[in-house]
């Protein structure tokens, strides 16, 4: 297929296609389209950027066709919150010539308004697991009219802990329809969750699991503690024109808001902000939108938004701190060098996070190219307290590897105690002065 034209869709989504200027079907539009069109459940493997929304979009699209009835017929389960908020989007923009009604339910707000629109009629549903089951226990949604079921990013919904809900769902919905699984990573978790709801499943695997992008070049700095990662992003982020539209990766909440603050010391406050699951729903949409239109330069973030944020022409991606959920490497990674740009990935990795490395080289199955530090860096000592704690996390790492493994860590144990004297204990003197009053 060259062109969307071979794909039979019918002219309001052809004409939303030409307004969204695409030129030429994706690998993963190429070979799911015609199969979902077809009614083949599908297990979708492709890396985060190539387009496997609109690949199963479309076909919900062409077979839902128009709006009827008051109950959803398509089903799309995501992860986040962000995610659900992107497809969304996107589920409007290819059926803005169509009267297809459709939402997306998340949590981080009220679900009074979600409730109402609901209740108005809605033929494609867009949501997170925890969000759904509330809104249908509470009895202001029918799902028997599902027909076609997708899980977008299994993986990270599994990570999460949503499985309970996910089985739930499957439950609730009618047996008779369709499902399409996607994902960029592919784990034995996974698998064993198609084995449970995919009937005879089409593979389409448009790069092996969990591999990255050509476009995105890689790169990995060994810095030796957090004051010298800080001095490092500083240096960098100087370098305005190269690095004009940057996210930053951070493994915790606290982080975040630690590089933000710094980084809006440094530089000009209004070209900097910082999301994570802490901050209100509203800040973090605001966020978004001020990213993707250029507002600003840097969004500093935790995992909640490495996946499924479609922001094209990201200039750089930085782990602040490699991830310790490896597949979550290839996600962040991701949002630079989408749709065919060209992207640049840096990690910053102490001796600490080497392990951790070289577990994401084994799944993306690459060895991630180390640059030298830049002369003009000031490297940092590292306080006694940061090496004591990277020395534990060594011993820890260790220890998984080797579970016999003792380490500088380990508990001793006591020695007994051998021909200890017992002595009694002298009574305390009692003959102390009266104060005289």
């Amino acid at each position: 297929m060259s062109t969307f034209e071979d794909f039979k869709l019918n002219r309001q989504l052809l004409n939303a296609i030409s307004d969204l200027a695409y030129q030429s079907p994706t690998p993963i539009q190429e070979k799911t389209i015609p199969l979902a069109l077809a009614g083949h459940d599908i297990m979708g493997i492709a890396q985060t950027g190539t387009g496997k929304t609109a690949a199963y979009l479309l076909p919900i699209l062409m077979k839902v066709k128009y709006a009827q009835g008051n109950n959803p017929r398509a089903l799309i389960v995501a992860p986040t919150r962000e995610l659900a908020m992107q497809i969304d989007t996107v589920l409007g923009e290819l059926g803005k010539y169509t009267d297809l009604r459709h939402l997306a339910v998340y949590g981080g707000l009220g679900p009074k308004t979600q409730i109402e629109t609901v209740q108005k009629g809605i033929d494609i549903l867009v949501a997170t697991p925890g969000r759904l089951m509330d809104i249908y226990l509470a009895g202001h949604l029918v799902l028997k009219e599902i027909r076609t079921l997708v899980l977008d990013e299994a993986d990270k919904m599994m990570d999460m802990g949503f499985m309970p809900q996910i089985r739930k769902i499957l439950e609730i919905i009618p047996s008779k329809r369709q499902n399409m699984l996607f994902s960029a990573t592919m784990p034995d978790k996974v698998i064993k969750l198609s084995e449970e709801f995919l009937e005879f499943p089409t593979v389409v695997e448009v790069a092996p699991s969990a591999t990255t992008a050509e476009t995105i070049a890689q790169k990995l700095y060994r810095i030796p503690n957090l004051r010298t990662k800080i001095a490092m992003l500083e240096l960098l982020l100087q370098d305005a024109q190269k690095f004009n539209r940057v996210m930053i990766f951070t493994r915790t909440k606290q982080i975040a808001d630690n590089v933000f603050k710094y980084l809006e010391r440094k530089f000009a406050s209004n070209t900097i902000r910082v999301i994570h699951a802490n901050k209100g729903q509203n800040t973090r949409i605001n966020a978004m939108e001020a990213f993707k239109s250029e507002q600003i330069r840097v969004l500093v973030a935790t995992d909640v938004v490495a996946r499924g944020i479609d922001v094209n022409k990201v200039s750089q991606v930085i782990n602040f701190d490699v991830p310790i959920v490896y597949e979550d490497y290839v996600h962040r990674i991701g949002r630079t060098g989408r749709a065919y740009e060209v992207g640049e990935a840096i990690t910053f990795v102490t001796m600490a996070e080497d392990y951790h490395i070289q577990k994401i080289e084994e799944i993306i199955k690459m060895k991630i190219p180390e640059v030298d530090l830049p002369r003009e860096l000031e490297i940092y000592d590292t306080p006694f307290e940061e090496r004591q704690l990277m020395l534990r996390e060594i011993d820890n790492q260790r220890k998984k590897e080797d579970p016999s493994f003792q380490g500088a860590f380990h508990e001793k144990k006591k020695r007994p105690e051998k021909n200890k004297k017992i002595t009694k204990k002298k009574p305390q003197n009692q003959g102390f002065k009266k104060n005289k009053k």
